[in-house]
């Protein structure tokens, strides 16, 4: 089977208030991709990976007014995936959900949310002591991350959470001293969700569950000054910090954690206008657990300069460059 993970950069701006595409030549909420470029652009993209399950990140907004899961599945059918059903987990108030369109002829689904005495529901609020100040603050997902139990039309059980931690971008920031302050508050903010996510994670495998842990970290060993002043990045907490029996494992981040000053794999590209250069980054990830681990898949990034395939389609290459700036991560596994 393949799992994939792919934040799709302003999704929901393809669709109207009914769910339906808007496919036309408007300008889409890309810079200078108009809305039909986009949509065309990710059909041949989501018509490529031809996965079992895509956790989509930065997935269409729902609301009163709107409905995300019908707009998935309406651009399901309209660029005819077998991955046609979508479900959400909670709502948010970003305009970017996150949601799993599945193939539920390989897959059945429910949204499973758990809580204990240390982790509460991931719609509620965690009190940690970030700053050691002896005071708890209190913290919430902005996105909350998508909690799945899942069976596999061969009979295997297994757990899947969708995450889109909080960016460390210092967003309205002005001055030297606004950026880092910013910085510095969003930093710890999203470690506490790396913390949150972790306790899950660690009931899961003290439970024996097959876990997997997909989406988007917003950080990666090293991405920024401020991880020395904190000791860690979000990836180690998520991933684990102790033996393999508690060791989460995506071999991109292992091969980042190891060699911090080697040439690392890459899963988004952002323009920075200031600088006219690109910044690329390892942010987007698959982990399983140990289970999963030893039944040996193989991950691919959908880099549409790194990975030779897509380098030699150019067709699927220029989409990729279209469709987002992100690119897809996949795990294929026999599950």
């Amino acid at each position: 089977m393949r799992f994939a993970t792919y934040n799709v950069e302003w999704f929901d701006a393809l669709f109207d208030d009914a769910g339906q595409l808007h496919n036309d030549d408007t300008w889409s909420a890309r810079h200078d991709v108009t809305r039909a470029a986009q949509t065309e652009a990710l059909g041949i993209v989501f018509t490529a990976l031809d996965a079992d399950a895509i956790m989509i990140i930065e997935a269409p907004d729902t609301h009163r007014t709107r409905d995300g899961v019908k707009a998935l599945e309406t651009f399901a059918a309209a660029v005819d995936l077998r991955a046609r059903r979508a479900i959400l987990g909670f709502e948010n108030t970003t305009q970017q959900e996150i949601m799993l369109l599945y193939d539920p002829d390989a897959i059945s689904v429910r949204h499973t949310p758990l809580e204990s005495a240390d982790a509460p529901r991931f719609d509620g609020t965690f009190a940690i002591d970030l700053d050691v100040d002896a005071r708890q603050d209190k913290v919430t997902f902005s996105k909350p991350p998508l909690e799945l139990a899942v069976t596999t039309a061969k009979g295997t059980e297994m757990h899947l959470i969708g995450a889109h931690l909080k960016s460390k971008a210092p967003h309205g920031a002005r001055t030297r001293d606004q950026v880092m302050r910013a910085a510095i508050a969003n930093r710890r903010k999203q470690l506490a969700q790396a913390i949150w996510l972790r306790r899950r994670i660690t009931s899961h495998l003290n439970a024996k569950r097959p876990l997997m842990v997909m989406g988007d970290l917003n950080d990666g060993p090293g991405l920024d000054e401020y991880e020395a002043l904190f000791g860690r990045s979000s990836v180690e907490i998520v991933r684990g910090e102790t033996d393999d029996a508690s060791l989460l494992y995506d071999p991109h981040a292992a091969r980042a954690l190891q060699r911090r000053l080697a040439a690392q794999p890459t899963t988004a590209r952002f323009y920075i206008r200031e600088e006219e250069r690109y910044l690329q980054a390892l942010l987007d990830y698959v982990f399983v657990s140990p289970d999963l681990k030893g039944l040996g898949g193989t991950w691919r990034v959908w880099h549409p300069f790194d990975d030779p395939g897509c380098w030699r389609t150019p067709e699927l290459r220029e989409a990729l460059l279209t469709a987002s700036d992100h690119f897809p991560v996949t795990l294929d596994i026999d599950v």
